[in-house]
């Protein structure tokens, strides 16, 4: 009989009450892969455990999480300090399961801070005794310090959903042995609201039909680092700052410029409008060095997730001709429409999905010739017969087929720690 079987024996009268779930993630950033995510998460959640159960969100602005969760009945969003050990390991003391909720669960490639956050976070649990679930993430490159942090800690998680066989894999060739389960990423299950299907024309009536989406991100800034001090302008949240140099800040300004030429070019090639998109208000930066760079720039538009909820959002991706993006839910999302797409990865994440839809022709690794590549891909994409969009909504198809399993595991996985599902039968 394991630890949580035991405790579920001792305390049974506890399961006459609403159980308390803590999801940890990284939300409050107004970043719209991660509210699609969040969203899901949550319906999943209240289905299996029924709509009294107690849902609390740490968020590193709970005002950005407010304005879509603040309504749902059962969610309490809570500010996480950037200093969050303490706060976490009280969260978990209160709470009865513990859901890592981020697709970037495994990876270092943003912060290693953000790792850690996660680990803490398992670690908290298993010290507690409090079941933890790592729910359909994802796993990348580490660096070798971490990847031994996640060799020790990441074990101690009772079930790891990944989204992608090679997240898997990538975990257990690190010594991870913990139950791992393959489904796909819960994003794939995301509908926008049916009232938002013509947002799009209606905010930007002169774009014309299919304008072309951007979805670019400035990866010189990044790992975010910890230090005690720098400059304002580099600091993401003290103690946390992005990567800058020299070096980076020629890069980032030739990476402006080679997308301002990409977006010009389009324009006067195929005569398509063309979508700035930040799915992160921290790519507002580079978006709006794109604008001011650009010749046509009256043919360019910016949409910020500051400004338009994961609902918009989608809808906007669903409406592009093209898109190329850097972003890993940018591509996810658009998928049901077909959209014709070329990555520009900045990590495995876009590679894996690429690969695993048969198009690692189409991701491209940053580079001296890249912007060649992606303006020759462009092209391709736009004269394409329809052969790739009904090849995506296969892929699309294919991915949602997997990714409904995820509520189907989280049934059976809060079955197995005592909580009976009033709402759920599998």
């Amino acid at each position: 009989m394991g630890r949580h079987d035991q405790q579920t024996l001792a305390e049974g009268v506890r399961r006459d009450r609403d159980p308390r779930v803590l999801l940890v993630g990284y939300n409050g950033a107004n970043n719209t892969g991660a509210e699609a995510l969040l969203l899901v998460d949550i319906a999943d959640i209240q289905a299996v455990l029924g709509p009294d159960a107690r849902l609390t969100i740490p968020a590193l602005e709970p005002r950005n999480l407010a304005r879509y969760v603040g309504g749902l009945p059962g969610v309490d969003v809570v500010r996480m300090p950037m200093i969050f050990f303490p706060t976490i390991r009280r969260l978990v003391r209160e709470h009865d399961l513990i859901l890592l909720v981020e697709g970037a669960t495994y990876m270092d490639a943003s912060a290693s801070a953000l790792l850690w956050y996660f680990m803490w976070a398992t670690r908290c649990a298993a010290t507690a005794e409090k079941p933890c679930l790592a729910y359909a993430v994802d796993a990348g490159e580490l660096k070798p310090l971490n990847r031994r942090l996640v060799r020790r800690i990441a074990p101690r998680t009772d079930l790891i959903i990944v989204r992608s066989a090679a997240a898997g894999e990538r975990l257990r060739s690190w010594g991870v042995d913990t139950r791992i389960e393959v489904t796909a990423d819960n994003a794939f299950r995301f509908e926008p609201r049916a009232e938002d299907a013509r947002w799009v024309e209606d905010a930007w009536p002169e774009a014309g039909p299919h304008p072309v989406g951007i979805a670019a991100v400035d990866y010189n800034v990044w790992p975010v680092v910890v230090r005690p001090w720098g400059r304002r302008a580099d600091c993401y949240r003290w103690p946390y700052y992005y990567s800058r140099s020299p070096e980076r800040r020629a890069a980032s300004a030739a990476l402006a410029e080679g997308f301002a030429r990409l977006a010009d070019g389009i324009i006067e090639r195929h005569d398509r409008s063309v979508a700035l998109i930040c799915m992160e208000q921290l790519d507002e930066t580079l978006a709006e060095r794109i604008h001011e760079r650009m010749v046509h720039s009256d043919r360019a538009r910016m949409f910020s997730s500051r400004d338009h909820d994961a609902s918009k959002m989608t809808v906007l991706l669903r409406s592009l001709g093209a898109l190329v993006t850097s972003r890993y839910h940018a591509s996810v999302l658009s998928l049901p429409a077909g959209v014709p797409q070329v990555a520009v990865r900045q990590d495995l994440r876009l590679q894996t999905l690429y690969e695993e839809m048969g198009l690692r022709d189409l991701c491209v690794a940053p580079g001296p010739h890249m912007f060649d590549v992606v303006r020759s891909a462009v092209d391709r994409l736009l004269a394409d017969d329809g052969s790739l969009p009904a090849r995506l909504r296969r892929e699309h198809a294919r991915h949602l087929e997997a990714a409904r399993r995820n509520p189907e595991l989280l049934a059976a996985f809060v079955a197995e720690h005592g909580w009976r599902s009033p709402a759920w039968t599998t």
